[in-house]
């Protein structure tokens, strides 16, 4: 630890993103990535893109990527923040409008950053249990609270709350930003958009990176009262003025017009998902109910860890969880094409047959 860090960077424990590692023949089922390319109308785009104004600094508020995204969502660009990535676009929501005496409010099972976030910027916070089932029961965010953060569909448990159920939340906390967390709401679930000119307490966040495969250039974006846009602005143009590239806005604008590539690789994925969860509940699987790009599984015979390295020796990486303790028998695992699914499949079917014969994991490698 360096003797020139800060109090705040000794303290940190920062949030561990999934493996990235390079070796060929890898199937990553660990971080949520989609499958399929983007749109090829992002390709376009891009390889259209003259080089000669990569010189010049791109604009600052990414106005033709808001005026899309609020165009898509039929509400007014007024209404929408952009930011490199929705990590950027949480991290400066919790710190513009969280950021107050009482606690902010989260699940206890529920994205990692959220702490991290917390932790950074000196905000109180609270976990609420989720219930054995891992539902989140909004009756149990009824406690005094300076904000109210949830992903929905929630992560890593895939499980979604009916839009009638943010409904209630928002409702009995009119005083508090409730802030909807969809980076998985396009394979399944209901958005909370269509709120938002009801509720002037409510952001929605959401990301280009699983639903239009654009991790890779970090766009994500914030709907919203144009009171709660504005104070996302103010912290943004005191921290980097310039977010998204010229590459990521040109990139970022051509998927989001292209809606049908959107709704075609969300309907494979998520018939992917329905196979995926027919097959592991017959070997033996518990599967929480997803409408992610991603189940949430425990067998009941055999420990997480164990199959997560399994997976692994046979270049299959899974993401396993050892904290909370109440979710490490679960292994998160992202749906990737039909092809790899059935290659995880593959492999724990062999490793099932020599467990059956021998009781030896080390007799399937």
């Amino acid at each position: 630890m360096s003797r020139f860090w800060s109090q705040v960077a000794r303290e940190l424990v920062p949030y561990v993103p999934g493996e990235q590692p390079k070796v060929a023949g890898l199937i990553k089922l660990n971080t949520n990535e989609n499958p399929y390319p983007p749109s090829a109308a992002v390709q376009q785009a891009l390889q259209e893109t003259v080089l000669d104004t990569l010189r010049l600094y791109p604009d600052p508020a990414s106005s033709a990527l808001c005026e899309a995204v609020a165009e898509l969502h039929d509400v007014t660009p007024a209404q929408v923040f952009v930011g490199n990535g929705s990590d950027e676009v949480l991290a400066h929501a919790f710190h513009a409008l969280l950021q107050h005496e009482a606690p902010v409010l989260f699940p206890d099972v529920t994205y990692s950053f959220y702490p991290v976030y917390c932790r950074l910027y000196g905000i109180a916070h609270e976990t609420i249990p989720l219930r054995d089932d891992f539902s989140l029961v909004v009756e149990d965010f009824a406690r005094p609270n300076g904000g109210i953060v949830f992903p929905n569909p929630n992560a890593p448990t895939g499980m979604a709350l009916p839009l009638m159920e943010v409904q209630k939340i928002l409702r009995t906390h009119p005083d508090s930003v409730v802030l909807v967390d969809e980076a998985y709401v396009d394979f399944g679930a209901e958005s909370a958009v269509v709120l938002v000119a009801d509720y002037p307490n409510l952001l929605v966040v959401r990301t280009l990176s699983k639903s239009y495969a654009l991790a890779g250039l970090r766009v994500g974006y914030a709907i919203g009262h144009p009171d709660l846009i504005a104070g996302l602005v103010r912290i943004k143009d005191s921290f980097n003025s310039y977010p998204l590239g010229r590459l990521a806005q040109i990139g970022a604008l051509a998927a989001v017009r292209d809606q049908a590539y959107l709704r075609h690789t969300c309907a494979s994925i998520a018939a992917t998902r329905d196979y995926l969860v027919r097959q592991l509940s017959e070997r033996g699987f518990t599967v929480l109910p997803s409408q992610a790009n991603f189940v949430f599984v425990r067998h009941e015979a055999e420990d997480g860890a164990l199959l997560a390295a399994l997976l692994r020796e046979h270049n299959i990486l899974v993401r396993h969880f050892r904290q909370p303790a109440r979710i490490a028998p679960y292994l998160r695992i992202t749906i990737g094409t039909p092809e790899h699914c059935q290659a995880l499949v593959d492999v724990l079917d062999t490793y099932f047959l020599f467990r059956s014969q021998t009781g030896n994991l080390m007799a399937c490698e």
